[in-house]
Formats: structure tokens, sequence, C-alpha cells
């Protein structure tokens, strides 16, 4: 009968001891919740312009009571692998055309959270000063991601230099859906976006597709130094992507609320004077 008894008091020890672990670790879980892992804002940034206005925002978002951290990549394939398996909160590198097409490739669970700004695609070259000076058979140099190509090509389109096929969705358009070519123009989309600077400063090719954050960040100023420049109402905007359903988060709401400041909005006209051009949607 003690032994019983005693295997019985062991037993109601045990439970309670679990019971009271369990308690602590739902506790741990909601203090983790609210508390300063939660504060934490992750964000994914190409260097220039997005992870300088990140910077720029982390005192107003201090203010809200978060700690924004800011990870710098230097391709945009990563940024996209690392909010997918969760090491991010959000990324903000890319526009609307690339994301839906990432999503389309891999399968990405990603929403846009909030546009944040439009950066004007340029065309520069070392030998001519117009795009009316290209000769005829010149080579155009462009980035390999396909995502860009329909951008550029409108771009070419409303300047003249070439004409695409009817009923062809300008940002899904291809080289292939070139319908006319009256320069004849030769298209070299084999370089890496963040390698056309240099095929720039090198001399490469005739003309020179460039990004604005890869020109800016290799000390071109897209309005002085292009010899063309898209226009600002470009539908490209740069987001901030995010996990479906994290859109709902108070800190990402926070972060896409400050990003659309006046203070931000502010700075960036100011920081790069009409080169990155800031958007509140």
């Amino acid at each position: 009968m003690k032994k019983w008894l005693l295997a019985l008091l062991t037993a109601v020890v045990v439970f309670a001891l679990a019971a009271c672990g369990g308690s602590d670790d739902k506790k741990d879980e909601k203090a983790k919740e609210g508390g300063k892992e939660d504060k934490e804002i992750v964000v994914g940034a190409s260097n220039v312009p997005h992870a300088v206005i990140l910077e720029e925002a982390k005192p107003l978002l201090e203010k809200k009571g978060y700690d924004l951290k800011v990870e710098t990549f230097q391709d945009y394939v990563l940024p996209n692998k690392s909010l997918e398996e969760g090491d991010l909160d959000a990324n903000y590198f890319q526009h609307i055309p690339y994301l839906e097409s990432q999503k389309k490739e891999h399968g990405y669970d990603f929403v846009n959270a909030g546009g944040i700004h439009i950066e004007p695609i340029g065309v520069y070259s070392k030998k001519y000063k117009t795009l009316e000076e290209l000769p005829k058979g010149a080579t155009i140099l462009m980035s390999s991601s396909v995502a860009d190509h329909g951008r550029i090509l409108t771009m070419l389109e409303k300047e003249g230099l070439i004409k695409l096929k009817d009923g062809v969705k300008k940002e899904e358009a291809t080289v292939e859906d070139i319908a006319e070519n009256k320069k004849d123009l030769k298209f070299d989309y084999n370089y890496e976006a963040a390698l056309l600077p240099q095929a720039y400063n090198n001399g490469e090719g005739d003309a020179v597709l460039i990004n604005s954050n890869y020109a800016i960040d290799a000390g071109l100023n897209p309005l002085k130094d292009s010899i063309a420049i898209e226009d600002k109402d470009s539908p490209y905007v740069n987001v901030i992507a995010v996990r479906k359903g994290d859109e709902d988060k108070e800190k990402i709401k926070a972060l896409v609320e400050v990003l659309h400041s006046k203070e931000i909005q502010d700075f960036i006209l100011k920081e790069w004077g009409g080169a990155v051009v800031p958007v509140n949607k």
C-alpha cells in the first residue's frame, strides 16, 4: 500500500511540474510574441537606394518602438530565398513585375505590402550623346533578367527605335516580340544587371541599359549621365515584399507607414534629385 501511495504521489508531482513547465512555455511564447523579437524588423535590401532609404527610416521606426535591421544583398535571387526561408521579415529590392515573375517561377507565396519608389531605367553610352546618333546595327547591352526586357523594350518603343508586335503584353515582351527594328539594333542580354555599369565604363557595346539602383551605386547620375531615361510614371514600382499574411502584422504596417511618410519621401527627392522617384501607394 505504501509503495502504491508513493507511486501515486510521484505521478502527481511529475504531472504538476509538467503543467507548470507547459504554462511557463506558453508564457515564454507570448513574451516572445509581444516582446523584443516582435519589435525587430529584419529587411533584406539592395545597397542603393533601398538600404540607404531604410537607414534613414531607422530613427522614425525607433520612435514607434521598432528596431530595424538591414541586410544588404548584391543580387536579385537571394533576397527572395531568404524571405521564403524566414530569415527576413521583408525585402525591399524588386519591382512588381519581377516579384510576380519570381512568384510564378518559384512558387513563392509573397505579397506586395506597399510600393515605395520608382527607379527610372536609363540608356548610357560612351560613344553617342543621343539615341538618334546610334548607327545602324548598333549593339545594345541589357540585363539577362527577362523580367526587365519588357520594360526596356517598351522604353525603346516609346523612343521610336523599335515597334513591338500587336497584342503583346508590354511587361512580358522579349526581343523575339520586336516587329520593326529600323536601325537593325543588335541586343546582347547576357549581362548580369549588376555588371552593366562596368560594361559601360569599359566602353562595351554602343549603348547600355542600366537600372538606376546599379547606376547610382556605380557613381552615375541617371538624370545627367544617361542619353535617355524612362518616364517617371513607370509602373515598375519597387515594393516591400512579405510572406502572405505578414502584411497585416503591426510591424510591417509601421515599416510601410514610415517609408510613405513625408520625411522619407522628401529625403528620396533630395538625395537623388529625381533619379529615384518616391510613391506612397
